[in-house]
């Protein structure tokens, strides 16, 4: 009597399919979580210009925007020529004063004593959303999940 001390052809098929199946289920997880990165990457780089812009209009004693151009998801700082992009694939959605809204480019102002016109920045990406506040009373930013 022969004992056999292996594995069958079906049997290293029916492991690698498994494992196969395992990986893949493992890619779809760390593909997802890259998009939250970007949405978070850049309600972090909006906050950090506002906060900027914030303390400029402080220095300067002058009232300082920041202009965010919703139709081509761009943003630009005040007395600054050059534009920020924020990735296609995230909406952008901006709650101010009325006046501050003309023709797809809201103005989210500051002024010399710190306060702002106020207002609400929501980004959103497939499921995920980041909430940015501007109090209008003191202009401190902050950002929400």
């Amino acid at each position: 009597m022969r004992l056999n001390a292996g594995f069958t052809l079906l049997e290293l098929l029916i492991v690698l399919s498994i494992m196969v199946l395992g990986y893949s289920a493992i890619a779809i997880n760390f593909s997802s979580g890259n998009d939250t990165l970007a949405l978070k990457a850049a309600a972090r780089d909006i906050v950090s210009g506002l906060r900027y812009v914030r303390s400029q209009a402080m220095l300067s004693h002058e009232q300082s925007t920041l202009a965010l151009n919703l139709k081509n998801n761009t943003y630009q700082l005040a007395d600054q020529e050059k534009s920020y992009a924020i990735a296609e694939d995230i909406d952008v959605t901006v709650k101010t004063a009325k006046e501050d809204l003309d023709d797809g480019v809201a103005q989210l102002r500051f002024f010399p004593d710190g306060s702002s016109t106020g207002g609400r920045i929501l980004l959103e990406s497939h499921a995920y959303t980041q909430e940015i506040n501007i109090n209008w009373l003191t202009g401190h930013v902050t950002l929400a999940q």
